[in-house]
């Protein structure tokens, strides 16, 4: 295997004397060992003398260039010094520090000549443009046009400013960068054209780019993802300060190449090579030429005038600074006078970073957490500086002061990427996630300390990089809470250990949610588009195949999420956690399927047999069976509530279903895929092993249980049933919440209608502990069965909705299903109740500004045979003052009974959908503080003397949706009053109502910090709680005859109970 260092891939290796040559080649092993990545060609063949130490050098993909023995010993690398054209070994000489930007250099070696010649002939390059259209296409033909260095900055330039104020600006930018990066890394080389540009065009159409991006990153609607594309857009830039925007910029090399010090050939190498080429046309390779002159030079002290010598050292600092290519100390010093006087960070940093440096890999953790804490605050105080933006009257030198600016603090990023992996090597040598275990085991969690502060910081880079700035800011919160609240021995009576383990592994939890989504970002922003302009330009396959996971891998967040997996290994020991969480339990066997979300069609044709899902992503309004009756099992990469629709609806389709956090364990289910394995999962843990299709014994069978029979005979109410039932209905179609009857409104309105009734009796009960179990319901109304088809009346669309209707039950999933889906919706969403519902909604309402929920209550949920749990519409924050939105949002709940979801939903458990109706009650809107989803049965070990609540902050759309993150989960005794924190709350938001916004059918997301929320800090609100949670449920399951799934929320010191249904068994 080999290393990485700056220098590329490196290994040493150790051969037996043998006297035939040695074929070789390289290879990339994937993370999960199986995949291979060849290099093209045939193999290298090397002939070793019989003895000796010897240096190779070889690049990807050339297997057919010489390799040269050189001797690891050598005093000097030869280089031929004769003729035009003379080849310089891309491995500097001692005595120079290789720069990072020559370090990263793929094209061409450097080669001096001694005359005119050019030096650097146009690769052979076959644009290819098949199949392009629009930005990519107007890229690749500008390179075409494009020799040179300043005319392909100016293909840039034109990109970025065409597309600022279009739905194209996030493309442009992406291929501006990815070509950017080829361009400075000599992959997309630049040659002459035969025009004389001196650098400062160069400089000149850098700063417009400049300009142009430093103010699509201060647009408000500038997305994350263009934010991160613009970071890779900056070091790419040549300076532009005023020195290289002078008419005759970097005169220096041209005093040098004049010298009569120095031998004559060197003096035309120098001339030709460096000075005649980079004022006529410069370009990337000049300073790979210049500092391969530069090692040459001063490769033997004495050989050459110390003055000439010293004069091209100045030189070379020059051009680096053109390119911006300096050290990061160099461009710090850059800004050393700009910043304000004192400069304490700056000096601070420096001076760590050298005693750091001179340690020569031997600091210990100490040392370096005084670099990386100095490394953040310096970066915090530039990017503060960064902060008010460009002027658009600011005078060029302040603009090209901002570029250092904004270089340095790039620079620091680079560099935190460094200091961070040099952390987790001292951290991996004190013994890593085992030692920090022992250290908990001894009550020791301060030897934690430096871990989450560095975590701490690594997460603030990422949010001083623009990437959710809000979330690193919380998450921060939270980890200094916890590590200054430290380790109890009980908090509220539980195991003080396991609470603290509990807690903090629920913020590193969503630490790792904010890598994976900064990598998914990546992810979806380069891959497409890096392979359509590779394909275009010739970029070598493996530089195109590689692009975006080495731009993850170098990046601080590769560093986060390797230190977030240390810690939650060490954490889940801590808590004796497998990295597994049952939602639904059994057993299962089947095939081992991976696909990346539960969608119909989304299962291979090839696969037949029940089979185990592994699933990549979920977002809580899936139908697991929707998407194939037979499967028999899933395997969820992300954490879910248990009490999510999709937990609900898994459970009431008999679906074992568990999620995996650990990374292991993910690498173990990966070399599962294809087999038929067993999936068993209990009390006792989760297995999943390879097992014989035959040997399935004990599975939970695999039934696609619709209740036909029960379904259809519920849902076979239609709108002339209204008429025939003894329900008091007023005059404008609403009826009172009290009034309500499963008949004409369905089993959500009228078990809300159940639940106003019990309330009141609620105030007088009280658990066996003296618990009350008092509960509140919020004021509603019902627009009941035959409202949406009087509007389709009224409308004149009746007759067009019913041929819908009609053609929709034997559609066809791909294609005439969504056209037909589509079709509905908009017709329906186009309807509004009569204007006497509004009136009489107002007498219900009286208060001018009340702020309504509109929610489903269609024939075919909440039933004990089909929850249909989120399956159908509810739209928050409404208001009759303003009819408009108020009458969208209903017509957007009666149209919700025909998405695609729901259409398949029914057909899958045998309902007609000419049976489906839908009612829709209205109810005031509540803005608690915490809403929640209790079962009062155990849901995972079916335990009939717990109730089992999820809970999450605001609004209860956050716990129901199957958004990603945990809610806190207390487990309650009914006889007992005996209450277990089983998690803490995660959520990176929360949804909330603001009284003095817009009724507008919105709601506004705020960024949690769980170190303010008493749920989490406060024992004793948690135990009362899970307590007060507990009676109510234990209340409404004694109530209603069964087990109960109940929504309900907190506001203030009140519960109110807004739904309950049949808990599925």
């Amino acid at each position: 295997m080999m290393d990485w260092t700056e220098n590329g891939w490196v290994c040493t290796m150790e051969l037996s004397n043998n006297e035939e040559p040695i074929e070789y080649k390289f290879v990339i092993v994937g993370n999960d060992k199986e995949r291979l990545t060849w290099e093209n060609g045939d193999n290298r063949t090397l002939k070793f003398p019989e003895n000796g130490s010897f240096n190779v050098v070889c690049k990807w993909d050339k297997t057919n260039e010489q390799v040269e023995l050189l001797p690891w010993d050598q005093e000097e690398v030869e280089a031929e010094k004769s003729g035009n054209g003379a080849v310089v070994s891309a491995a500097l000489e001692e005595g120079v520090k290789k720069s990072a930007f020559v370090g990263q250099w793929q094209g061409k070696d450097a080669s001096f000549v001694r005359s005119n010649d050019r030096t650097n002939e146009e690769k052979n390059i076959n644009w290819d443009t098949s199949g392009l259209e629009g930005i990519s296409l107007k890229l690749v033909e500008g390179d075409r046009s494009a020799r040179n260095w300043w005319r392909k900055l100016e293909v840039v330039r034109e990109l970025v400013a065409e597309n600022i104020e279009n739905g194209n600006r996030s493309e442009a930018l992406t291929y501006s960068a990815v070509y950017l990066k080829w361009i400075n890394t000599g992959q997309i080389p630049c040659s002459e054209d035969g025009g004389h540009h001196r650098p400062n065009k160069h400089a000149e159409i850098s700063r417009l780019i400049f300009r142009e991006i430093e103010r699509i990153s201060s647009r408000k609607d500038t997305s994350l993802q263009e934010i991160l594309v613009i970071r890779k857009i900056h070091p790419c830039l040549p300076s532009f300060k005023a020195e290289f925007t002078a008419p005759v910029p970097l005169t220096r090399i041209r005093d040098i190449a004049h010298r009569n010090d120095i031998p004559h050939d060197l003096k035309q190498e120098i001339k030709h090579t460096i000075q005649n080429k980079l004022h006529r046309c410069a370009g990337p390779e000049d300073l790979i030429s210049t500092e391969a002159m530069l090692a040459r030079i001063t490769k033997n002290p004495g050989e050459y005038n110390e003055a000439f010598v010293e004069q091209f050292k100045i030189f070379h600092r020059e051009l680096k600074d053109f390119f911006n290519a300096g050290s990061l100390e160099e461009q710090l010093e850059s800004i050393r006078d700009s910043l304000d006087q004192s400069s304490a960070p700056l000096s601070q940093f420096l001076e760590s970073k050298k005693v750091l440096d001179n340690m020569d890999g031997s600091g210990n953790i100490s040392d370096l957490m005084k670099v990386i804490q100095s490394l953040n605050n310096l970066r915090q105080d530039i990017a503060k500086g960064l902060q008010s933006g460009l002027r658009n009257d600011a005078p060029d030198a302040a603009i090209a002061m901002r570029q250092k600016w904004r270089l340095s603090e790039v620079g620091l990023e680079d560099y935190a990427f460094v200091l961070l992996s040099r952390f987790l090597n001292a951290l991996e040598a004190m013994g890593g996630a085992h030692w920090l275990v022992e250290n908990v085991e001894q009550k020791n969690v301060s030897s934690w300390n430096d871990a989450l502060g560095a975590l701490v910081i690594g997460i603030n880079q990422l949010g001083l990089s623009g990437w959710k700035p809000e979330e690193c800011k919380a998450i921060g919160n939270e980890i200094l809470a916890w590590k200054e609240r430290g380790l109890l021995d009980a908090e509220g009576g539980e195991n003080g250990a396991r609470i603290w383990g509990l807690r903090l592994k629920a913020t590193l939890d969503r630490a790792r949610r904010l890598t994976e989504e900064y990598s998914e970002a990546l992810l979806n922003i380069f891959p497409e588009k890096v392979q359509i302009l590779g394909k275009a330009l010739g970029i070598p396959e493996n530089a195109v195949r590689t692009f975006t996971e080495a731009e993850i891998r170098a990046g601080v967040i590769f560093q986060v999420s390797k230190l977030c997996t240390v810690l939650l290994k060490a954490v889940r020991n801590v808590l004796g956690s497998q990295g597994w969480d049952i939602l639904v339990p059994g057993d299962a066997s089947g095939t081992l399927v991976q696909v990346e979300s539960i969608v119909p069609g989304s299962i291979p044709s090839s696969v037949t047999g029940p089979i185990i899902l592994v699933v990549n992503r979920a977002d809580g309004d899936e139908e697991v069976t929707a998407a194939g009756a037979n499967i028999a099992g899933v395997i969820l990469m992300q954490e879910l509530p248990h009490l999510s629709h999709l937990g609900v609806r898994a459970r009431q389709e008999k679906v074992v279903f568990v999620t995996c956090e650990d990374e292991e364990k993910v690498a173990d289910i990966k070399t599962l895929y294809g087999k038929f394995v067993r999936l068993e999962a209990s009390s006792g843990g989760v297995s999943l092993a390879e097992t014989s299709a035959k040997s399935n014994n004990g599975n939970i069978p695999l039934e696609n249980q619709s209740n036909t029979s029960s379904s259809k005979s519920t849902s076979s109410v239609t709108v002339k049933n209204s008429d025939e039932n003894q329900v008091v209905v007023s005059t404008e179609g609403v009826i009172l919440l009290e009034n309500v009857d499963t008949r004409i409104s369905g089993a959500k309105a009228a078990a809300c209608g159940r639940l106003a009734s019990l309330a009141a009796a609620s105030d007088k009960v009280n658990n066996e502990q003296g618990v009350p179990a008092s509960f509140n319901v919020p004021n509603g109304a019902v627009l009941p069965f035959g409202s949406m088809e009087t509007a389709l009346e009224q409308n004149g669309s009746i007759e067009t909705y019913k041929s819908l209707i009609q053609t929709i039950e034997t559609a066809e999933i791909d294609g005439e299903l969504d056209k037909l889906c589509n079709e509905l919706q908009k017709l329906i969403s186009s309807l509004s109740p009569p204007s006497k519902t509004i009136e009489s909604l107002s007498k219900i309402f009286p208060e001018k500004n009340t702020r309504l929920i509109v929610r489903s209550s269609a024939n075919v949920e909440d039933l004990a045979g089909m929850s249909a749990a989120g399956l159908y519409d509810s739209i928050p924050n409404v208001s009759l003052s303003n009819p408009i939105v108020f009458n969208q949002a209903v017509a957007r709940v009666w149209a919700s009974l025909y998405t695609r979801r729901a259409v398949l939903s029914r057909r899958a458990a045998g309902v007609a959908q000419s049976e489906a109706v839908m009612a829709v009650l209205v109810q005031e809107m509540l803005s608690p503080e915490f809403s929640f989803v209790l079962h009062t049965v155990s849901p995972t070990d079916k335990n009939q003397n717990l109730v089992e609540s999820e809970i999450a902050p605001g609004l209860g759309e956050t716990l129901a949706s199957g958004t990603r993150g945990t809610p806190w989960r207390l487990s309650s005794g009914k006889f007992d009053g005996a209450v277990q924190t089983l998690a803490f709350a995660n959520f990176s938001e929360e949804m909330v109502v603001r009284g003095g916004g817009p009724a507008d059918g919105e709601v506004v997301r705020l960024t949690v910090d769980y170190s303010k929320k008493a749920l989490t800090v406060d024992s004793v609100f948690r135990q009362q709680l899970g307590q007060r949670l507990g009676a109510v449920g234990f209340f409404l399951e004694q109530k209603f005859g069964c087990a109960q799934d109940v929504e309900g929320c907190l506001v203030g010191e009140d519960v109110f109970i807004v739904q309950t249904r049949p808990q599925p068994e």
